[in-house]
């Protein structure tokens, strides 16, 4: 792969994280932290190679969970396995709950908005799901995971999509066994899902 071929990513200072109150697993706080983060002076975009190795940078990774709620009031969330040709290697065989992935220097171009994290995160969703209904999104907390070397160079910024119907179906061949699911379920499988999800799942409704 040549040097022009090469992703570069969104990512920001571990050190600048830290800063502003470390903490481990969830943490609901997510627009004071992203207020810091997202300043222009802070971010970069750098070969994705090198990042995936460097745990002095923290790749921001927008984690959008869709939420579909029936007419008992049961909350089921879109879930899939990530099939050996999607991401991140490490993570292939485990089950999800979220959509997103890295944002690119591509989502900075001049002709969009402006805002490389909004644009990165709309693109992803466009890429891996088809969304056939009304939704509302909000940015909902922040997951830090520095107990494995996935979890050490990034930060997943979690979304909760809230759909009027479970009409989500992948886009990618490589999101397989997709699907809704009550999250009695999935609480109770935590075992079979990578660790962000396993997060997420505890911190939003267990």
């Amino acid at each position: 792969m040549s040097i022009a071929q090469v992703e570069h990513i969104l990512v920001v200072p571990t050190a600048e994280f830290r800063n502003l109150g470390y903490f481990q697993g969830f943490s609901p706080d997510a627009p004071r932290y992203l207020k810091h983060l997202l300043q222009p002076a802070l971010i970069s975009f750098r070969p994705r190679p090198e990042m995936e190795e460097d745990p002095s940078f923290k790749q921001l990774i927008p984690y959008v969970i869709f939420e579909y709620v029936d007419a008992d009031g049961e909350a089921w969330v879109f879930q899939y396995v990530r099939g050996k040709g999607q991401g991140e290697s490490r993570l292939h065989s485990k089950r999800s709950v979220g959509v997103g992935g890295h944002i690119s220097s591509e989502d900075a171009a001049e002709h969009l908005s402006g805002n490389p994290y909004e644009e990165g995160m709309r693109r992803e969703l466009d890429e891996e799901v088809e969304i056939g209904c009304e939704y509302e999104i909000e940015c909902v907390g922040l997951i830090n995971d520095d107990q494995n070397p996935v979890g050490q160079v990034h930060l997943g910024v979690v979304h909760r999509c809230r759909v009027v119907q479970p009409a989500v179906r992948p886009r990618e061949s490589e999101i397989i066994e997709a699907g809704f699911v009550p999250v009695s379920q999935l609480l109770e499988e935590l075992d079979r899902c990578e660790t962000w999800s396993s997060i997420c799942l505890q911190a939003l409704y267990g």
